[in-house]
């Protein structure tokens, strides 16, 4: 019979830093509140979450399916970074750790956005993925 160790908890993955500069040019695509400075950004680091949760939450009140988009897009390299970082599927990614915080505000944009196109599956799923990375921050979002 196997052995249960009721006292552990399911593993954490910490994405790693950014590329020198993303962070920097991040920010200040951020504060420009321009969409071309953001995509200059993505253009740069296209493995960078962050820069395509930026794009969704901006375009978000203009074109939901092209910030759809932009949030598929950092989620989807968001996987891509935990995989490559040891993550197996399961575990916690906490938004407490500012270097998951790009994926997590990508996962959160798809969920909103799936819900205001009508894919109610798509943003219940997210909405469940969440709370399972988080579970601290259940209910609050992920920005």
């Amino acid at each position: 019979m196997a052995d249960i160790n009721l006292g552990t908890s399911p593993p954490e993955t910490v994405l790693p830093p950014p590329p020198a500069g993303a962070e920097e040019a991040l920010e200040a695509a951020e504060r420009s509140r321009s969409l071309q400075q953001l995509g200059e950004v993505a253009r740069r680091w296209p493995r960078y979450s962050a820069a395509w949760a930026a794009l969704a939450e901006l375009e978000e009140a203009h074109d939901q399916v092209v910030a759809y988009a932009f949030a598929r897009t950092g989620y989807h390299r968001g996987l891509d970074a935990l995989r490559a970082a040891g993550w197996r599927g399961s575990g916690y990614v906490r938004w407490r750790h500012p270097t998951n915080r790009g994926f997590l505000r990508s996962l959160d944009a798809l969920r909103r956005l799936a819900a205001a196109i009508g894919e109610e599956d798509e943003a219940e799923r997210c909405a469940i993925f969440l709370r399972q990375l988080d579970p601290e921050r259940s209910g609050q979002g992920a920005s």
